[in-house]
């Protein structure tokens, strides 16, 4: 029941309310995972490393207030910052929705992320590369491209294009053939903690 003391507002001003662009909403930490069959191989990531300020990472956003998902991929870096509407803070992605024109997000959280191992290949486990703090916004879809690196389990170094999804290469090092197949990637919700002194998220 409404208490009689608050005032009911008027169609008009609700429907004021819905059409005007907000920033923001509920902030939601996403961890990119990433999983892969490595033969031969181990510590993939981006070549800069996981935390290589100009890497782009490619997904798609799925809208928190009407669930419109994006038709092309969105990309972030860390050194690509611009300034929330509001004036307050930065982001490194600020993006309006273009079915209801809310507006989201995506802060990128360095200092998370550990390479592909092949110890963590051979039991079906996969590695958080990045975290990312959204608002309004769900990221989904995350899509591997060029500009990767793994070293061989003899440590020869080999710079790979994942656009293809596999990578096929001889360790003249070694002598043996090496490869990577099967890539997978999801976003995991995950919260922030201290621990030790330290933040991480679990």
């Amino acid at each position: 029941r409404r208490d009689p003391k608050t005032p009911v507002p008027n169609p008009s001003e609700e429907e004021e309310a819905a059409a005007t662009p907000s920033t923001g909403g509920e902030m939601v930490f996403f961890a990119l995972l990433v999983g892969a069959e490595l033969d031969g191989l181990t510590n993939l990531q981006p070549r800069g490393g996981c935390d290589d300020p100009s890497y782009p990472y490619y997904f798609k956003l799925r809208c928190e207030s009407c669930g419109e998902t994006s038709a092309k991929t969105t990309c972030v870096s860390l050194d690509e910052v611009v300034e929330l509407s509001s004036g307050k803070g930065t982001a490194n992605l600020v993006q309006k929705c273009k079915l209801c024109s809310r507006e989201g997000s995506v802060v990128m959280i360095p200092g998370q992320g550990t390479p592909l191992t092949s110890e963590q290949s051979q039991k079906g486990e996969m590695t958080c590369l990045m975290v990312f703090e959204c608002r309004g916004y769900e990221p989904i879809e995350f899509a591997f491209g060029n500009g990767w690196k793994a070293e061989s389990v003899h440590g020869t170094p080999f710079d790979i294009d994942l656009s293809e999804g596999e990578f096929d290469e001889y360790d003249e090092k070694g002598e043996c053939p090496v490869a990577l197949s099967k890539l997978q990637s999801t976003f995991k919700v995950v919260r922030k903690q201290g621990f030790h002194g330290k933040t991480r998220y679990v």
